[in-house]
Protein backbone atom coordinates (compact mmCIF):
# COMPACT_ATOMS: atom_id res chain seq x y z
CA UNK A 1 0.00 0.00 0.00
CA UNK A 2 1.69 3.16 -0.80
CA UNK A 3 2.16 6.01 1.30
CA UNK A 4 -0.20 8.51 0.04
CA UNK A 5 -3.27 5.89 0.60
CA UNK A 6 -1.76 5.11 4.53
CA UNK A 7 -1.45 8.87 5.23
CA UNK A 8 -5.05 9.07 3.39
CA UNK A 9 -6.39 6.41 5.80
CA UNK A 10 -5.19 7.64 8.93
CA UNK A 11 -6.64 11.00 8.26
CA UNK A 12 -10.11 9.54 7.64
CA UNK A 13 -9.25 7.80 10.95
CA UNK A 14 -8.53 10.38 12.86
CA UNK A 15 -11.37 12.48 11.69
CA UNK A 16 -14.32 10.34 12.65
CA UNK A 17 -12.63 9.83 16.12
CA UNK A 18 -12.79 13.53 16.73
CA UNK A 19 -16.74 13.44 15.85
CA UNK A 20 -16.89 10.50 18.19
CA UNK A 21 -15.09 11.94 21.13
CA UNK A 22 -16.63 15.48 20.85
CA UNK A 23 -20.24 13.90 20.83
CA UNK A 24 -19.47 11.79 24.34
CA UNK A 25 -17.70 15.62 25.15
CA UNK A 26 -21.10 17.16 24.66
CA UNK A 27 -23.14 14.28 26.08
CA UNK A 28 -20.86 14.59 29.52
CA UNK A 29 -21.87 18.52 29.93
CA UNK A 30 -25.53 19.86 29.14
CA UNK A 31 -25.07 21.75 32.00
CA UNK A 32 -22.18 24.04 30.73
CA UNK A 33 -24.49 23.99 27.29
CA UNK A 34 -27.08 25.71 29.35
CA UNK A 35 -24.72 28.20 31.14
CA UNK A 36 -22.56 28.91 27.48
CA UNK A 37 -26.69 30.05 26.18
CA UNK A 38 -27.59 31.90 29.33
CA UNK A 39 -24.03 33.76 28.89
CA UNK A 40 -24.60 34.83 25.06
CA UNK A 41 -27.54 36.89 26.65
CA UNK A 42 -24.74 39.45 28.19
CA UNK A 43 -21.30 37.76 27.72
CA UNK A 44 -19.76 38.79 24.51
CA UNK A 45 -19.53 35.26 22.60
CA UNK A 46 -20.63 33.24 25.72
CA UNK A 47 -17.58 33.57 27.69
CA UNK A 48 -15.08 36.04 29.55
CA UNK A 49 -12.44 35.43 27.09
CA UNK A 50 -11.94 34.59 23.39
CA UNK A 51 -9.34 31.91 24.75
CA UNK A 52 -12.18 29.75 26.71
CA UNK A 53 -14.14 29.32 23.81
CA UNK A 54 -12.81 25.76 22.87
CA UNK A 55 -14.37 22.89 20.23
CA UNK A 56 -17.03 22.02 20.52
CA UNK A 57 -18.15 24.12 23.59
CA UNK A 58 -16.36 26.12 26.21
CA UNK A 59 -16.08 24.07 29.71
CA UNK A 60 -17.57 25.78 33.06
CA UNK A 61 -16.08 25.02 36.04
CA UNK A 62 -17.30 24.99 39.63
CA UNK A 63 -14.22 24.48 41.99
CA UNK A 64 -10.91 22.93 42.42
CA UNK A 65 -9.64 21.39 45.36
CA UNK A 66 -5.53 19.96 45.29
CA UNK A 67 -4.34 18.27 41.72
CA UNK A 68 -7.90 18.37 40.72
CA UNK A 69 -10.97 20.47 39.26
CA UNK A 70 -14.51 19.81 38.78
CA UNK A 71 -17.06 21.10 35.94
CA UNK A 72 -20.54 22.52 36.71
CA UNK A 73 -21.76 19.02 35.76
CA UNK A 74 -20.01 17.28 38.76
CA UNK A 75 -17.47 15.97 36.24
CA UNK A 76 -13.65 15.36 37.78
CA UNK A 77 -10.56 16.10 36.42
CA UNK A 78 -6.56 16.21 37.04
CA UNK A 79 -6.15 19.75 36.46
CA UNK A 80 -2.99 19.86 33.79
CA UNK A 81 -4.02 23.09 32.12
CA UNK A 82 -3.36 25.03 35.08
CA UNK A 83 -4.59 28.00 34.38
CA UNK A 84 -2.82 28.52 31.36
CA UNK A 85 0.67 28.05 33.49
CA UNK A 86 -0.38 29.80 36.43
CA UNK A 87 -1.60 27.00 39.05
CA UNK A 88 1.68 25.66 40.14
CA UNK A 89 0.55 25.86 43.57
CA UNK A 90 -2.59 23.73 42.58
CA UNK A 91 -6.13 24.84 44.39
CA UNK A 92 -6.94 25.90 47.25
CA UNK A 93 -3.07 25.14 48.57
CA UNK A 94 -2.55 25.72 52.65
CA UNK A 95 -0.43 28.11 52.30
CA UNK A 96 -2.17 30.69 49.80
CA UNK A 97 -5.46 30.04 51.32
CA UNK A 98 -4.20 31.07 54.91
CA UNK A 99 -2.01 33.77 53.34
CA UNK A 100 -4.87 35.60 51.36
CA UNK A 101 -7.59 34.81 54.09
CA UNK A 102 -5.10 36.75 56.44
CA UNK A 103 -4.89 39.67 53.77
CA UNK A 104 -8.70 39.91 53.02
CA UNK A 105 -9.52 40.35 56.46
CA UNK A 106 -6.84 43.46 56.09
CA UNK A 107 -7.90 44.85 53.61
CA UNK A 108 -6.83 44.16 50.09
CA UNK A 109 -6.15 47.77 48.33
CA UNK A 110 -4.88 50.72 49.57
CA UNK A 111 -2.69 52.02 46.67
CA UNK A 112 0.12 52.23 48.88
CA UNK A 113 3.35 49.84 49.20
CA UNK A 114 2.73 47.37 51.75
CA UNK A 115 6.22 45.20 53.38
CA UNK A 116 5.97 42.06 51.73
CA UNK A 117 6.87 43.66 48.12
CA UNK A 118 10.28 44.71 50.47
CA UNK A 119 10.82 40.70 50.86
CA UNK A 120 9.44 39.57 47.19
CA UNK A 121 11.90 41.69 45.45
CA UNK A 122 14.85 40.88 47.46
CA UNK A 123 14.19 37.26 46.42
CA UNK A 124 13.35 37.87 43.28
CA UNK A 125 16.38 39.73 42.80
CA UNK A 126 18.48 36.60 44.01
CA UNK A 127 16.78 34.39 41.69
CA UNK A 128 17.10 35.84 38.83
CA UNK A 129 20.43 37.81 39.53
CA UNK A 130 19.02 40.88 38.86
CA UNK A 131 18.68 43.92 42.00
CA UNK A 132 16.03 45.95 41.05
CA UNK A 133 12.09 45.56 40.43
CA UNK A 134 8.88 46.26 39.93
CA UNK A 135 5.10 44.88 40.09
CA UNK A 136 2.22 44.34 37.80
CA UNK A 137 -1.08 42.69 37.27
CA UNK A 138 -0.12 40.32 34.36
CA UNK A 139 2.31 39.37 31.95
CA UNK A 140 1.15 41.71 29.09
CA UNK A 141 1.31 44.57 31.44
CA UNK A 142 5.19 43.66 32.27
CA UNK A 143 6.25 43.03 28.67
CA UNK A 144 4.39 46.03 27.81
CA UNK A 145 6.34 48.07 30.53
CA UNK A 146 9.59 46.56 29.62
CA UNK A 147 9.37 47.47 25.65
CA UNK A 148 8.15 51.01 26.56
CA UNK A 149 11.73 51.09 29.30
CA UNK A 150 13.74 50.31 26.58
CA UNK A 151 12.58 52.53 24.28
CA UNK A 152 12.53 55.33 26.91
CA UNK A 153 16.15 54.37 27.95
CA UNK A 154 18.29 53.75 24.22
CA UNK A 155 15.65 56.60 22.74
CA UNK A 156 14.79 53.74 19.65
CA UNK A 157 11.98 52.92 18.40
CA UNK A 158 12.24 49.33 16.70
CA UNK A 159 11.96 46.51 18.75
CA UNK A 160 13.25 42.52 17.51
CA UNK A 161 10.77 39.87 17.91
CA UNK A 162 10.77 36.21 17.75
CA UNK A 163 8.66 34.94 14.87
CA UNK A 164 5.57 32.46 17.18
CA UNK A 165 5.95 34.36 20.30
CA UNK A 166 2.99 35.31 21.94
CA UNK A 167 3.97 37.95 24.65
CA UNK A 168 0.14 39.69 25.62
CA UNK A 169 -1.87 41.47 24.31
CA UNK A 170 -0.78 45.12 23.87
CA UNK A 171 0.49 46.48 20.33
CA UNK A 172 3.67 46.29 20.65
CA UNK A 173 4.02 42.75 20.59
CA UNK A 174 0.77 41.68 18.28
CA UNK A 175 2.83 41.09 15.31
CA UNK A 176 3.79 37.38 14.12
CA UNK A 177 2.51 35.55 17.02
CA UNK A 178 0.76 32.52 15.33
CA UNK A 179 1.08 33.81 11.75
CA UNK A 180 -0.36 31.35 9.28
CA UNK A 181 1.82 29.51 6.39
CA UNK A 182 0.96 31.26 3.66
CA UNK A 183 1.48 34.77 5.55
CA UNK A 184 5.09 34.20 6.87
CA UNK A 185 7.09 35.24 3.73
CA UNK A 186 10.70 34.40 3.36
CA UNK A 187 12.62 32.76 6.39
CA UNK A 188 15.33 35.33 6.01
CA UNK A 189 13.07 38.47 5.85
CA UNK A 190 9.84 37.01 7.66
CA UNK A 191 6.95 39.20 7.13
CA UNK A 192 5.42 40.83 10.10
CA UNK A 193 1.76 39.47 10.28
CA UNK A 194 -0.62 41.40 12.95
CA UNK A 195 -1.57 39.11 15.81
CA UNK A 196 -5.27 39.90 16.28
CA UNK A 197 -7.27 43.16 14.23
CA UNK A 198 -7.33 46.65 15.21
CA UNK A 199 -3.10 46.59 15.13
CA UNK A 200 -1.82 49.70 12.90
CA UNK A 201 0.47 49.09 10.05
CA UNK A 202 2.80 51.96 11.76
CA UNK A 203 2.96 49.74 14.64
CA UNK A 204 3.88 46.53 12.74
CA UNK A 205 6.83 48.86 11.17
CA UNK A 206 8.16 49.23 14.40
CA UNK A 207 9.04 44.99 15.18
CA UNK A 208 11.40 43.58 13.25
CA UNK A 209 10.51 39.81 13.05
CA UNK A 210 13.14 36.91 12.89
CA UNK A 211 13.28 32.77 13.94
CA UNK A 212 14.10 31.51 16.76
CA UNK A 213 17.21 29.67 17.81
CA UNK A 214 18.86 31.73 15.05
CA UNK A 215 21.65 33.93 16.16
CA UNK A 216 22.46 35.15 12.41
CA UNK A 217 19.28 36.18 11.83
CA UNK A 218 19.55 38.66 14.54
CA UNK A 219 22.70 39.95 13.35
CA UNK A 220 21.15 40.39 10.26
CA UNK A 221 18.45 42.52 11.54
CA UNK A 222 20.70 44.73 13.39
CA UNK A 223 23.15 45.45 10.84
CA UNK A 224 20.19 46.07 8.57
CA UNK A 225 18.72 48.32 11.33
CA UNK A 226 21.73 49.84 12.68
CA UNK A 227 21.10 52.28 15.70
CA UNK A 228 17.73 52.15 15.44
CA UNK A 229 16.90 48.64 17.38
CA UNK A 230 16.13 49.38 21.39
CA UNK A 231 15.61 46.27 22.63
CA UNK A 232 15.30 41.93 21.30
CA UNK A 233 12.42 40.21 23.30
CA UNK A 234 12.03 36.76 23.34
CA UNK A 235 10.52 33.44 25.63
CA UNK A 236 13.85 32.27 26.36
CA UNK A 237 12.16 28.66 25.73
CA UNK A 238 9.50 28.73 23.29
CA UNK A 239 6.26 28.30 24.89
CA UNK A 240 3.84 29.64 22.24
CA UNK A 241 4.39 26.57 19.45
CA UNK A 242 4.39 23.80 22.35
CA UNK A 243 7.93 23.90 23.99
CA UNK A 244 11.09 24.57 22.07
CA UNK A 245 14.54 24.74 23.46
CA UNK A 246 17.23 27.22 23.26
CA UNK A 247 20.03 25.82 21.03
CA UNK A 248 23.39 25.47 23.00
CA UNK A 249 24.74 28.77 22.83
CA UNK A 250 21.73 30.86 21.42
CA UNK A 251 20.98 32.84 24.27
CA UNK A 252 24.75 34.28 24.76
CA UNK A 253 25.08 34.41 21.11
CA UNK A 254 21.92 37.04 20.86
CA UNK A 255 23.10 38.82 24.00
CA UNK A 256 25.89 39.81 22.60
CA UNK A 257 24.92 40.78 19.17
CA UNK A 258 22.24 42.90 21.05
CA UNK A 259 24.81 44.61 23.49
CA UNK A 260 27.22 45.31 20.92
CA UNK A 261 24.63 47.26 18.76
CA UNK A 262 23.74 49.51 22.23
CA UNK A 263 20.58 47.36 22.63
CA UNK A 264 18.92 45.56 25.10
CA UNK A 265 17.86 41.52 25.87
CA UNK A 266 14.60 41.04 27.60
CA UNK A 267 13.27 37.56 28.56
CA UNK A 268 9.66 37.12 28.80
CA UNK A 269 9.67 34.62 31.46
CA UNK A 270 5.56 34.78 32.05
CA UNK A 271 5.54 31.06 31.29
CA UNK A 272 8.75 29.76 32.37
CA UNK A 273 9.50 31.29 35.17
CA UNK A 274 9.05 29.43 38.42
CA UNK A 275 7.63 26.41 36.22
CA UNK A 276 11.26 25.40 34.88
CA UNK A 277 12.86 25.86 38.08
CA UNK A 278 13.32 28.60 40.82
CA UNK A 279 14.83 31.39 38.71
CA UNK A 280 13.23 30.01 35.56
CA UNK A 281 15.70 29.77 32.78
CA UNK A 282 17.47 32.65 33.63
CA UNK A 283 19.43 31.00 36.48
CA UNK A 284 18.80 27.07 34.75
CA UNK A 285 21.27 28.92 31.92
CA UNK A 286 23.48 31.98 33.61
CA UNK A 287 22.35 33.91 30.55
CA UNK A 288 21.33 37.11 32.51
CA UNK A 289 19.42 39.52 30.44
CA UNK A 290 18.79 43.22 30.73
CA UNK A 291 15.08 43.01 31.85
CA UNK A 292 12.84 39.73 32.94
CA UNK A 293 9.43 39.58 33.13
CA UNK A 294 7.73 37.29 34.77
CA UNK A 295 3.86 36.44 36.09
CA UNK A 296 1.58 33.55 36.11
CA UNK A 297 2.89 30.71 38.38
CA UNK A 298 4.52 34.06 40.51
CA UNK A 299 1.22 34.64 42.51
CA UNK A 300 0.17 30.65 43.41
CA UNK A 301 -3.49 31.40 41.30
CA UNK A 302 -3.53 35.20 41.80
CA UNK A 303 -3.16 37.55 39.35
CA UNK A 304 0.16 39.42 39.73
CA UNK A 305 3.59 40.14 37.93
CA UNK A 306 6.63 41.82 38.35
CA UNK A 307 9.72 43.40 36.29
CA UNK A 308 13.21 43.12 37.20
CA UNK A 309 16.15 44.53 35.24
CA UNK A 310 19.84 45.59 36.09
CA UNK A 311 20.60 48.89 37.67
CA UNK A 312 21.48 50.81 35.06
CA UNK A 313 17.71 49.77 33.35
CA UNK A 314 15.42 50.19 36.25
CA UNK A 315 17.50 53.51 37.30
CA UNK A 316 15.17 55.35 34.86
CA UNK A 317 11.97 54.14 36.77
CA UNK A 318 14.06 55.36 39.77
CA UNK A 319 14.54 58.70 38.71
CA UNK A 320 11.50 59.56 36.87
CA UNK A 321 12.66 59.17 33.26
CA UNK A 322 10.13 56.37 32.75
CA UNK A 323 6.68 56.57 34.92
CA UNK A 324 5.93 52.28 35.59
CA UNK A 325 2.47 52.97 37.02
CA UNK A 326 -0.86 50.91 38.18
CA UNK A 327 -3.63 51.42 40.23
CA UNK A 328 -3.39 47.61 41.61
CA UNK A 329 0.82 46.99 41.57
CA UNK A 330 1.86 45.22 44.27
CA UNK A 331 -1.26 45.64 46.00
CA UNK A 332 -1.74 43.67 49.40
CA UNK A 333 -3.92 40.44 48.50
CA UNK A 334 -1.26 39.82 45.00
CA UNK A 335 2.13 40.54 47.70
CA UNK A 336 0.37 38.18 50.56
CA UNK A 337 -0.18 34.88 47.95
CA UNK A 338 3.09 35.51 46.17
CA UNK A 339 4.91 35.92 49.34
CA UNK A 340 3.24 32.45 50.32
CA UNK A 341 4.35 31.09 47.28
CA UNK A 342 7.64 31.84 47.07
CA UNK A 343 7.81 30.57 50.49
CA UNK A 344 5.92 28.11 51.55
CA UNK A 345 5.00 26.38 47.83
CA UNK A 346 7.95 26.45 45.76
CA UNK A 347 10.21 25.04 47.93
CA UNK A 348 13.29 23.12 46.95
CA UNK A 349 11.28 19.82 48.03
CA UNK A 350 8.25 21.05 45.77
CA UNK A 351 11.06 21.09 42.85
CA UNK A 352 12.34 17.62 43.70
CA UNK A 353 8.96 16.64 43.86
CA UNK A 354 7.70 18.27 40.38
CA UNK A 355 10.98 16.43 38.72
CA UNK A 356 10.00 13.19 40.04
CA UNK A 357 6.92 13.17 38.17
CA UNK A 358 7.92 14.89 35.00
CA UNK A 359 10.74 12.00 34.48
CA UNK A 360 7.88 9.44 35.04
CA UNK A 361 5.32 11.00 33.02
CA UNK A 362 7.73 11.72 30.10
CA UNK A 363 9.15 8.01 30.69
CA UNK A 364 5.88 6.68 29.72
CA UNK A 365 4.90 8.73 27.10
CA UNK A 366 8.43 7.96 25.30
CA UNK A 367 7.58 4.38 25.77
CA UNK A 368 4.22 4.52 24.52
CA UNK A 369 5.39 6.73 21.47
CA UNK A 370 8.59 3.94 20.77
CA UNK A 371 6.17 1.16 21.05
CA UNK A 372 4.12 2.19 17.81
CA UNK A 373 7.16 4.00 15.74
CA UNK A 374 5.15 7.16 15.48
CA UNK A 375 8.49 9.21 15.94
CA UNK A 376 6.56 11.84 18.20
CA UNK A 377 8.35 14.02 21.19
CA UNK A 378 8.02 14.36 24.06
CA UNK A 379 9.47 17.82 25.51
CA UNK A 380 9.87 18.64 29.02
CA UNK A 381 10.90 21.96 30.77
CA UNK A 382 10.70 21.80 34.29
CA UNK A 383 7.14 21.86 35.46
CA UNK A 384 5.80 22.11 32.01
CA UNK A 385 5.69 19.36 29.24
CA UNK A 386 4.10 18.70 25.85
CA UNK A 387 4.25 16.15 23.13
CA UNK A 388 4.99 17.29 19.39
CA UNK A 389 3.44 15.03 16.92
CA UNK A 390 6.39 15.72 14.52
CA UNK A 391 8.63 13.24 13.41
CA UNK A 392 11.80 15.67 13.36
CA UNK A 393 12.56 18.30 16.45
CA UNK A 394 11.11 21.94 16.16
CA UNK A 395 13.78 24.70 16.32
CA UNK A 396 11.81 27.19 15.37
CA UNK A 397 8.02 28.66 14.61
CA UNK A 398 8.05 27.12 11.04
CA UNK A 399 9.21 23.38 12.30
CA UNK A 400 5.89 23.79 14.08
CA UNK A 401 3.85 24.95 11.31
CA UNK A 402 4.03 21.00 9.51
CA UNK A 403 2.23 19.53 12.79
CA UNK A 404 -1.06 18.31 11.89
CA UNK A 405 -3.15 20.82 14.68
CA UNK A 406 -5.88 17.85 14.62
CA UNK A 407 -3.73 15.33 16.30
CA UNK A 408 -3.59 18.17 18.97
CA UNK A 409 -7.63 18.29 19.39
CA UNK A 410 -7.97 14.66 19.41
CA UNK A 411 -5.73 14.10 22.19
CA UNK A 412 -7.11 17.38 24.17
CA UNK A 413 -10.56 15.74 23.73
CA UNK A 414 -9.27 12.21 24.54
CA UNK A 415 -7.52 13.36 27.94
CA UNK A 416 -10.89 15.83 28.81
CA UNK A 417 -13.12 12.56 28.07
CA UNK A 418 -10.65 10.81 30.06
CA UNK A 419 -10.51 12.58 33.21
CA UNK A 420 -7.65 14.99 32.63
CA UNK A 421 -7.78 18.85 32.09
CA UNK A 422 -5.76 20.24 28.95
CA UNK A 423 -5.35 23.65 27.79
CA UNK A 424 -7.20 23.85 24.86
CA UNK A 425 -5.21 24.29 22.00
CA UNK A 426 -3.69 21.06 21.59
CA UNK A 427 -1.28 22.29 19.01
CA UNK A 428 -0.11 25.31 20.79
CA UNK A 429 -0.36 25.17 24.33
CA UNK A 430 1.45 22.40 26.94
CA UNK A 431 0.62 20.35 30.41
CA UNK A 432 1.60 21.55 33.79
CA UNK A 433 2.42 19.80 36.75
CA UNK A 434 1.55 21.32 40.22
CA UNK A 435 3.01 20.87 43.43
CA UNK A 436 -0.01 18.99 44.45
CA UNK A 437 -0.02 16.32 42.13
CA UNK A 438 1.09 13.09 42.32
CA UNK A 439 1.53 9.63 40.53
CA UNK A 440 -1.77 8.57 40.10
CA UNK A 441 -2.71 12.13 38.54
CA UNK A 442 0.46 11.72 35.89
CA UNK A 443 -0.27 8.09 35.37
CA UNK A 444 -3.97 8.90 34.26
CA UNK A 445 -2.47 10.36 31.45
CA UNK A 446 -0.53 8.16 30.34
CA UNK A 447 -3.51 5.86 30.23
CA UNK A 448 -5.45 8.16 27.95
CA UNK A 449 -2.56 9.17 26.04
CA UNK A 450 -1.90 5.41 25.50
CA UNK A 451 -5.67 4.71 24.49
CA UNK A 452 -4.95 7.90 21.86
CA UNK A 453 -2.08 6.59 20.46
CA UNK A 454 -3.59 2.63 19.77
CA UNK A 455 -6.36 4.33 18.42
CA UNK A 456 -4.47 6.93 15.90
CA UNK A 457 -1.81 4.61 14.80
CA UNK A 458 -2.94 1.12 14.88
CA UNK A 459 -4.33 2.02 10.64
CA UNK A 460 -1.08 2.21 9.72
CA UNK A 461 0.79 -0.11 11.64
Amino acid sequence: MSPSVVESKAADTVDQLILDEEKYFLRRQPRSTELIVQAREHLAGGATSNWQIAEPQAVWMSHGKGSKVYDVDGNEYVDMHGGYGASIAGHAHPAIVEAVSDRVRRGTHFAQPTEDAIWIAGELARRFDLPLWRFANSGTEATMDAVHLARSLTGRDLIIKVEGCYHGHHDSVQVSVLPDADEVGPREHPTPVPGNTGIPTAIRDLVIVVPFNDPEAVARALAEHRGQVAAMILEPVMMNAGIIPPDDGYLAAIRELVHAEGALLIYDEVKTGFTTGPGGVTARSGVVPDMVCLAKALGGGIAVAAIGGTREVMSAIADGRYEQVGTFNGNPLAMAATRATLTDVLTPQAYAHLDELAARLSGSLESVIARHGAGWHVVVAGAKGCVTFRRDPVREFRDFLDIDARLGHLHWLMQHNGGVFLPPWGKVEQWLLSVQHQRDDVDRFTANFTRFADAVMSPVT
